[in-house]
């Protein structure tokens, strides 16, 4: 059976990426599959492509995945880019995919979700509210208040050294524009973006943050974004009290969520340790593979 590859006009546009896209269709026309290819737009990661192939169960093995990564990677060389990357759930047909296409395996992710009706409220509320010398929490919703705004910038830094394996990501720069785009963007598809972060006392600057976005309709499951502290700040538990006051609050002002998602590289001990001990469950194992071109 032959499959037609049509490129198509994908609007979506954000400050640090645009998209490409293709949909894969039988004889009579019917869509088998999908592909998208994500072109990073921000210095750092102008290296960077990430790839999403979607084929229909029942039409797998009909070279309808294949002709779908060769046209994104075509795309990618001819954008100059020298990586892609996608992502699979271990023993998954897609792992098998990539690995079968060139790609190899450079990151493992533990997903892991924390059901709120099985929460230990009285530990949760322990690790939140255990006094910390020299730090205290502050917590917004949407963009970073004004007064905090350079403070948190600065606080970004606190991702540079995160563990990531293998995984040629680059250099991420954020800036106060970056980040007010980025909590546009969570705001314009309907969702809440909830930030708790540590103060340090001394100078009043921010010396961690974590991140959860929240379904506008406040049902089904919140989502993690960054977890964070300065490497000046470490060692005083403000990653677990900053996770657990987060949880605790999305608790109370969305009391219809049904849980929480998070995912954490497994050579990251120490975040995956903090998750464990509030309760988070792992639910799989996926896997980051790259293409180098």
């Amino acid at each position: 059976m032959s499959i037609d590859i049509t490129a198509l006009t994908d609007p979506q546009q954000t400050s640090s990426a645009r998209r490409l896209a293709w949909l894969a269709a039988d004889p009579d026309g019917h869509p088998v599959g999908s592909a998208f290819l994500r072109l990073f737009t921000k210095d750092g990661q102008r290296h960077l492509a990430e790839l999403d192939v979607q084929v229909h169960p029942a039409e797998r093995r009909r070279r309808a995945g294949t002709l779908l990564l060769d046209a994104a990677v075509a795309a990618a060389r001819h954008d100059g880019r020298r990586v892609v990357i996608s992502q699979a759930e271990a023993g998954t047909p897609g792992a098998g995919f990539l690995a079968g296409s060139g790609f190899r395996a450079v990151l493992a992710l533990t997903y892991a979700r924390l059901p709120l009706a099985d929460a230990d409220l009285p530990a949760l509320t322990l690790s939140a509210e255990n006094p910390h010398p020299g730090y205290q929490l502050t917590a917004w919703e949407g963009t970073v208040p004004d007064e905090l705004a350079d403070t948190y910038v600065a606080s970004r830094h606190a991702m540079d050294d995160m563990p990531m394996g293998a995984v040629d990501y680059g250099t991420v720069t954020w800036d106060l524009d970056r980040l007010r785009a980025a909590a546009s963007a969570i705001a314009q598809r309907g969702d809440i973006l909830h930030t708790v972060a540590a103060i340090g006392q001394v100078d009043g600057s921010i010396a961690g943050f974590t991140e959860l976005v929240v379904p506008g309709s406040g049902t089904g499951d919140a989502q993690h974004y960054g977890t964070a502290v300065l490497p000046e700040h470490r060692g005083h538990g403000l990653a677990r009290r900053m996770k657990a006051a987060s949880i605790l609050q999305a608790r109370e002002r969305h009391p219809h969520l049904g849980g929480l998602l998070t995912d954490t590289a497994d050579n990251n001990p120490y975040m995956r340790r903090v998750n464990d001990q509030l309760g988070y469950l792992p639910t799989h194992t996926a896997h980051e593979y790259q293409l180098d071109l």
